[in-house]
Parts: C-alpha cells; structure tokens; sequence
C-alpha cells in the first residue's frame, strides 16, 4: 500500500499563477487598463444592484463582468493570437457597445425610480462603465476602420497583378 501522490508537473506553481494573471506589459497598456476598469465596475455595479430594490438589473453588470472577464484572460495571455478562428476585435466592440448602451438605460431607471441608496450607487457606477465601455468601443472603432482601410489597400494590388495575367492569357 504507497502513498497516492499529487502527479508532479514540470512548471512551479509560480509559473503556473504567472500564466494566468496579466503581465504588466499588459496591464499598463491602454487595452488593459480599459478592461480592468470594466471588469472592476462591472463587478461593482453587480454588487449595488444586487443588494438594491433594483435586483432586477443584476442580470446586465454580472454578464458585461463575465465578457470582460473573458477578454482580459484572452487579451492578456495572448489566447487571441493563438485562436485566429474567431474575430476578436469585431466581437470586443459589440460587447463594449451593447453593454454601453445597456448600462446606460439601467442606470437611468436605477437612478430615476427607485430611493434606496445602493440603486442610487449601482446608477452612478453604471454611468461610469458607460463612459469606461463608450471610450473603450471608440478606440476599437478606430482600430477596425484603420486596419480596413489598411485591408483595403493590400487587397487592390493582386487584383491588379490578376488583370495582368488575365490581358496576356487572352491575347
């Protein structure tokens, strides 16, 4: 009868944390700083609403949390590099405008027809992931319409390369 031993892995469980938090390279660029802001008053605008009469809402900061959470694992451990399957930047602005648009609407009702002090709280933080997904959005937008202009541009030369070869086959 031995002892059951824990299979031993290769890598220390520093690495193994190291692998899952965002690098600081990360954390200190604009994207990263975006999605912490979002995961963060996403989580706490879930919190305000739980705990509020306007319990109702909870549904809307609790799924922007998950989907930021998400994108910061995928963002920071660069799992969008390696799954070019799936259209990263298109989805991130949906997300960013759908949960703007959102929070703002919960955030107005919040404010406006309920008195007790964490709806009130909830409103606020939701105001303020508006403006952290509104700015968010604006910068992604930004990025998608330079890099299809930037498409646009590299896809005109084959095409041009293809009419040559065209002309001199049919002549």
């Amino acid at each position: 009868m031995g002892d059951i031993e824990a299979p031993s892995s290769n890598r220390p469980p520093q690495a193994v944390l190291k692998s899952i938090l965002p690098s600081k390279e990360f954390v200190t660029s604009r994207k990263g700083m975006l999605l912490i802001a979002e995961v963060g008053l996403s989580f706490i605008s879930f919190v305000c609403f739980a705990g509020s009469s306007a319990a109702a809402f909870v549904t809307v900061p609790l799924l922007a949390f998950l989907a930021s959470l998400f994108l910061l694992f995928g963002y920071s451990t660069k799992f969008n590099e390696r799954f070019k399957g799936f259209c990263w930047p298109l989805t991130d602005f949906i997300r960013c405008v759908t949960a703007s648009i959102v929070f703002f609407i919960i955030s107005i009702m919040a404010v406006s027809r309920y008195s007790d002090g964490s709806s009130k709280a909830a409103g606020i933080f939701g105001f303020i992931a508006t403006i952290v997904f509104a700015v968010d959005f604006y910068f992604i937008f930004n990025e998608l319409a330079s890099f299809l202009k930037q498409g646009g541009e590299s896809n005109e030369e084959p095409s041009r390369q293809q009419d040559e070869f065209s002309d001199s086959d049919s002549d």
